[in-house]
């Protein structure tokens, strides 16, 4: 058997997420059933992780398994993606150590989520339009202090089958891109579901004064979901990197 990595990205408005799903469209549904068409073969992906229901991927790595060696992977890369829909991108395709694994191969991953308080009709279904001032220098204070621990149990989806809550975050920051958008970026060896969506709503408190500090600290030790903020919408949220060691 071959093993070969798919980069990809995807708009995932229209979709419930990456991972398959029973009664749902998702992004790994419409990969396989458009590799085993072009392949003549069942193929079955594994995908670097999973995103919910409207999150993009700017940048999504998968793997898959064949019996015959891919000759011309550009080829194959046109194929695709004179198949697929617009919404999905095939970008490189290219073989790898067997032992190599999408998802637990990776070290680290990215995310970014994108807010605008300012109405923009182009940018609509990408970013959460949220027409209030906020308080940035205090955010990213607080976001400083995501790095001080590595249990975001505060942070996650309750009733998962994660066998840990242990998390370790490289960067947290905001800024302010030239559009005007205002961007979360956090990097972490791994997340848990609706993590970023959590922080960032509860960040989002803190810019609002509605929270110190130390509130956000507090939250985080109580390792309690229910004091933490609100998830903000799935449509600013985007996967940006995910890295690899050299295989």
């Amino acid at each position: 058997m071959y093993r070969y990595f798919i980069e990809l990205s995807y708009n995932g408005k229209n979709y419930h997420g990456w991972q398959l799903q029973p009664n749902a469209v998702t992004v790994q549904e419409i990969l396989n059933k458009s590799l085993s068409l072009i392949l003549k073969t069942t193929i079955e992906t594994t995908g670097a992780g999973r995103t919910d229901t409207g999150v993009h991927a700017n940048y999504f790595v998968a793997h898959f398994d064949i019996s015959n060696k891919i000759e011309h992977p550009q080829t194959l890369i046109g194929k695709l993606n004179s198949f697929l829909p617009f919404d999905i991108s095939i970008k490189n395709i290219f073989q790898v150590a067997n032992g190599a694994h999408a998802r637990f191969s990776a070290v680290s991953r990215t995310y970014e989520y994108h807010l605008c308080t300012i109405k923009n009709p182009f940018l609509n279904d990408f970013v959460w339009h949220f027409y209030k001032s906020l308080d940035t220098p205090h955010m990213n204070e607080a976001a400083s202090v995501l790095l001080e621990f590595s249990d975001f149990t505060s942070f996650s989806k309750v009733d998962t089958d994660s066998k840990t809550n242990i998390c370790k975050i490289k960067e947290a920051y905001w800024k302010i891109s030239d559009d005007g958008v205002l961007v979360f970026t956090i990097t972490a060896d791994r997340f848990l579901r609706n993590m970023v969506r959590a922080i960032v709503g509860t960040l989002v408190e803190v810019g609002l004064h509605k929270i110190s500090i130390d509130d956000f600290r507090i939250i985080i030790e109580s390792k309690n979901r229910c004091n933490a903020g609100q998830s903000v919408p799935s449509q600013g949220l985007f996967l940006t990197k995910i890295e690899y060691p050299e295989f």
